[in-house]
């Protein structure tokens, strides 16, 4: 890479606005966190609380509110000022579809969870250790995910008659006898947020949007956390202009984070300590700016300017806006004005001999499926990723699911295979992306990129890479040969298939491109049916190759045994806590993910003769599954999940349980009892 390249990379991964940086050291007995915030002024420090503290290994909490309440920025904000303390770090944002949801219903319930912690964690939790509730509908569709004992914040200024009405309850959930399970607090964060901003002047609305910074500052001092970072994004993003909203909001994180100290309901704050993390740099990162990140970066290894083509869609927009603030990195993003156009831009751009992507979900997915079978017979390299989502049709916008596998499988007329990488978390969005521009290049075909909804909105600490030790992707355009008279050949074959990838215009190189079939080896158009049966065979044999610039299958516990669980997707978090989990316990499982859909992994077939049974949960019917016992006459067992939400680590251990023989019955079973 030149060093204008590496610099600007740099740029992008250690001063991005707005984001945490935390550098762990190893000289010391002791992981040492140097921690810094992007910012425009300084701030006080936060004071120590005088209450006992409790120190904890890990805590969970949910936000919950009306979608207008800002419990998206609540959570994000913890989850910043998390990963700079150090914790390690997993969310789950969830919320409506509608753009303003009805204010006070179920069906507009907004919320977050995130778990931090001080090991590694690869989920956002199971279950709650606290819920913070700001109206009925919040609490009663979010309850029964809080333990026994845990604590229930709840703003008791939005439990009026009118705000049952609207959360459809005839009685106030506060009264109900089921409350003595949790530890309780009622906070009037309403009337207490106009209270700290009255000598303001602002309007009751104005005063009432501030709340969700009350709520903040409460659950900051509840955790111990800092305030500064916080307080710097106030003043950065709302400091412009009409600083008494900054001024406003300040004054409510202060009060939330007083409330905490004064009252005597609650008796002690909790402290979790630093993660130990392996030694590096790191920042908070969400799979959708991943996987911009990761485009940006291929582009710069590749020398290529990125062409990003799209047309907006619940949950792949932000990918867009993402690549629209780094202009200055080379980067070009075009708004289509649909699915159909934006593909066949992006093809153009690759015809061109840049760098073309395009992105969307399921439902535009299914749009682009022409143009997709175009690139094919094209033989150009494009990336289509798709953050999936649940479907069919719109379907749940903005809920996750893994349904479109075979959708970008065998979604096209004829035949017309594409090799397919499926991104396994937020930081990996960066990875998959690269490997498969690699792939795209090497090979010369589109390739297919899966993330999904629950990786999309997600985010967990990320080491940002070394970008000098970022190999290139070396590409090689063919130049007229000025000592053979021979035309040129726009389909001639290496040795792994692909067809050279000349630029329009250079002199010696014109050729044709185009739908119909073309001649093997001079692209002219051929109806021949010899030809049209090797080149079918070619395209798919050229998407068999991969498998040989892809890294074997990995599996993580005993190589042989009882039970194997095959994940994918966003389930991988799940899965490897919930074998780990099993494995404590004493359970023959181990566990495999799939990063490469097609082709699979060249020893995948190996791996999975040497287990008894095969698990593969996913959020579809069994679409993989199809697929591994069509592929290997495996007779795979699947555990299936369609809710819009992804697995919690509880619901896949009791089915390892279930599969896999306890301990004490196999010993049992080999002494002959």
């Amino acid at each position: 890479m030149g060093k204008f390249a590496i610099l600007k990379l740099a740029e992008l991964c250690q001063n991005s606005s707005s984001h945490c940086i935390a550098r762990i050291d190893t000289f010391a007995t002791k992981p040492r966190i140097h921690s810094f915030y992007i910012a425009i002024m300084s701030t006080e420090a936060l004071s120590a609380t005088e209450k006992p503290v409790q120190h904890v290994n890990g805590i969970t909490v949910r936000l919950v509110g009306d979608s207008g309440d800002g419990m998206q920025l609540l959570g994000q904000q913890l989850t910043n000022t998390s990963a700079l303390l150090g914790n390690d770090v997993a969310t789950f944002p969830d919320f409506p579809a509608e753009i303003r949801a009805p204010r006070g219903t179920r069906a507009g319930v907004s919320g977050f969870q995130v778990q931090f912690a001080s090991h590694e964690v690869h989920t956002p939790g199971d279950t709650l250790d606290a819920l913070v509730a700001m109206n009925p509908a919040a609490l009663v569709t979010n309850l029964a995910d809080l333990v026994k004992g845990g604590l229930l914040i709840v703003n008791e200024d939005s439990f009026e008659d009118k705000d049952l009405k609207l959360a459809k309850l005839a009685t106030s959930p506060l009264e109900d006898p089921s409350m003595e399970n949790y530890r309780l607090i009622k906070v009037p964060m309403t009337r207490l947020t106009k209270d700290a901003v009255a000598e303001l002047g602002l309007s009751a609305k104005e005063s009432d949007r501030c709340k969700n910074f009350f709520a903040m500052g409460l659950v900051y001092w509840l955790y111990g956390r800092n305030m500064d970072a916080t307080l710097r994004f106030i003043h950065g993003k709302f400091g412009s202009g009409k600083s008494v909203i900054a001024d406003a909001n300040e004054k409510a994180l202060r009060a939330g984070w007083a409330y905490g100290e004064t009252i005597e309901a609650i008796g002690n704050s909790y402290n979790v300590a630093p993660a130990k993390l392996s030694p590096g740099k790191y920042r908070n990162i969400m799979g959708n700016q991943a996987l911009a990140w990761g485009l940006l970066a291929a582009a710069q290894r590749s020398g290529k300017e990125l062409f990003y083509a799209s047309y907006p869609i619940t949950p792949a927009s932000d990918i867009l806006h993402e690549l629209a603030r780094y202009k200055n990195f080379g980067a070009c993003t075009f708004q289509a004005e649909d699915e159909i156009a934006a593909i066949c831009s992006a093809i153009g751009a690759a015809y061109g001999g840049q760098m073309g992507v395009t992105t969307s979900s399921g439902p535009g997915i299914a749009l682009k499926m022409e143009a997709m079978g175009l690139a094919v017979m094209l033989e150009l390299p494009l990336l289509i990723i798709d953050v999936q989502r649940g479907g069919p049709s719109t379907g749940l916008p903005t809920k996750t699911e893994q349904a479109d596998l075979l959708q970008v499988m065998f979604g096209r007329n004829g035949e017309a295979p594409l090799p397919v990488l499926a991104a396994r978390s937020p930081g990996d969005c960066f990875e998959i992306v690269q490997e498969a521009w690699m792939l795209a290049t090497r090979l010369m075909l589109p390739v297919v990129v899966l993330s999904d909804g629950y990786i999309a909105n997600g985010a967990e600490p990320w080491p940002i890479p070394d970008v000098n030790q970022l190999p290139p992707i070396k590409i090689e355009h063919p130049v007229a040969d000025t000592h053979s008279s021979a035309p040129f050949k726009p389909y001639a074959r290496n040795e792994l298939l692909a067809r050279p990838w000349a630029i329009p215009g250079t002199p010696g190189l014109m050729h044709r491109v185009g739908g119909i079939e073309k001649e093997d080896g001079t692209g002219n158009i051929s109806y021949d049916p010899e030809n049209h049966q090797k080149m079918v065979h070619i395209r798919a044999q050229k998407v068999a190759n991969a498998a040989k610039l892809l890294p074997p299958q990995q599996v993580h516990g005993p190589q042989s045994g009882e039970l194997l669980v095959l994940s994918w997707g966003g389930t991988y978090g799940a899965c490897l806590t919930a074998v780990e989990q099993a494995q404590k316990a004493g359970r023959s499982v181990a566990h495999a993910h799939i990063r490469y859909l097609n082709p699979f992994p060249s020893n995948l077939g190996e791996i999975l003769s040497r287990y008894e049974k095969v698990l593969i949960p996913e959020l579809n019917m069994g679409q993989l599954r199809m697929l591994i016992r069509s592929r290997y006459l495996v007779d795979a067992v699947g555990f299936n999940k369609i809710k819009g939400k992804p697995f919690t680590v509880t619901e896949l251990v009791e089915k390892i349980f279930e599969l896999s023989t306890s301990p004490t019955r196999e010993s049992a079973v080999r002494s002959g009892k």
